[in-house]
């Protein structure tokens, strides 16, 4: 209808506008951007508040939560793409064990945490709580190695390492979880139904991977003959969109398939249509990310009930969470192995506290959960997953940046 997509068109306006204004606040406070366009979100989500009814139909807006989603996708498929599977495979010892370790940490000890301070709450709840403090972004320890050009230490490229190879498995962990309380029956056959789903993972990741490694760049010479301009991004979306939809028909959440479509591609595939491109397939990706992440990112926020987010169940919740995130991501100190070089061990179990973008996509999915026909998260609790994201997506910057200072004055002594 004429009038339902003008009305899309002002309030992509309305929200990309409210974007860049959040994540422009953000950075004047030295906080990441991501934090700024989720605040803007929370914002824009409970102006009804102070009696603009029109925020509330745009919170609502089902063409926007597709257009959110599709900014999930393209998030997942972009960090795939700069992960590439040759990275995976050539992380050290110290890197796999500090992923294993802050997968199963924070998993564990949220669970534990939950289950013993809110015992009114569903066993599947508690589960889920504990899942969503696996994953670690990226993004954010990068960016604060980066701007300290500490990205090619030690300590860099093991956060980096690790972080990428514990957003795998904590992806992993979520799709079972997910799948689990998705599950009809889920109440029944549970070892059976883990079992089963943890193996639908996995076999549609390695399959879906190594069919994507064997065959993908035969697939992109015989598309580079055509010579077709856009052929490079054309190409690269179709794959990233069918492996989403597969991922779906796996019973998995399609953000997997993205992530896994993503990771196939490496800069060979790129440099096989130079001479048709000016630039390569991140930098083609570049301007959708900008487009639609944000949109993502403010979603989110705009399913924030303000009340909620200030109830005591929200803050106290959220608190329990993020003292879990933390100490649980801490314990990554232990997987450290420094050998012959010097290696800041703590260091490493810092670049991996936040949460970021991968955190409050754990939450947006978990909104979208049903047990029984009723959502899985209530909204103190969602606001609650929300708190533990800001609070340690906010807390790493300084703290990560204080301790690389300190080990580059002790390191020049």
């Amino acid at each position: 209808m004429p009038h339902s997509f003008t009305q899309l068109l002002f309030e992509l306006s309305l929200i990309l506008t409210a974007a860049k204004l959040g994540g422009l606040a953000a950075r004047k406070v030295r906080l990441p951007v991501v934090l700024g366009e989720l605040f803007a979100g929370i914002v824009l989500g409970n102006m009804a508040l102070l009696g603009f009814g029109f925020f509330e139909a745009l919170r609502t807006d089902p063409s926007l939560a597709t257009l959110a989603e599709l900014g999930v996708i393209l998030l997942m498929f972009e960090v795939g793409v700069e992960s590439t599977v040759p990275k995976l495979l050539a992380v050290g010892r110290s890197a796999l064990m500090v992923a294993i370790i802050g997968v199963i940490a924070p998993f564990l000890l949220g669970f534990a945490m939950v289950r013993i301070f809110f015992p009114y709450l569903s066993l599947w709840v508690d589960v889920f709580l504990g899942a969503t403090l696996c994953a670690t972004s990226v993004g954010i320890s990068a960016r604060v190695l980066k701007d300290l050009g500490k990205v090619q230490t030690q300590e860099g490229r093991t956060i980096l390492a690790a972080a990428v190879v514990d957003d795998v498995l904590g992806l992993i962990v979520l799709a079972v979880v997910a799948a689990i309380i998705s599950s009809p029956q889920a109440s029944t056959d549970i070892g059976i139904k883990i079992v089963v789903i943890s193996a639908k993972a996995f076999g549609f990741l390695v399959v879906g991977i190594i069919l994507g490694v064997t065959f993908s760049k035969k697939l992109y010479r015989w598309a580079a003959r055509l010579e077709l301009s856009g052929m490079l991004l054309t190409l690269s979306l179709t794959l990233c969109f069918a492996f989403a939809y597969l991922s779906r028909r796996f019973g998995l959440a399609p953000l997997v398939g993205a992530f896994a479509a993503g990771l196939i591609l490496e800069p060979e595939h790129s440099l096989i249509f130079k001479s048709q491109e000016r630039g390569r397939l991140e930098h083609l990706l570049l301007p959708l990310s900008t487009l639609f992440v944000p949109i993502f990112f403010l979603h989110m926020g705009m399913q924030v009930d303000l009340r909620a987010l200030f109830s005591a169940m929200a803050i106290v919740v959220g608190l329990v969470l993020a003292a879990a995130a933390v100490v649980g991501k801490m314990a990554c100190a232990g997987g450290v192995f420094s050998g012959n070089e010097r290696l800041d061990r703590w260091t490493v179990a810092l670049g991996m506290v936040p949460r970021g973008e991968v955190g409050l996509i754990f939450a947006g999915l978990g909104n979208q959960l049903r047990v029984n026909g009723q959502p899985l998260l209530d909204p103190a609790l969602y606001a609650a997953i929300i708190v533990m994201v800001f609070i340690t997506t906010a807390m790493t910057p300084p703290l990560l940046s204080h301790r690389l200072s300190r080990s580059m004055i002790s390191n020049s002594q």
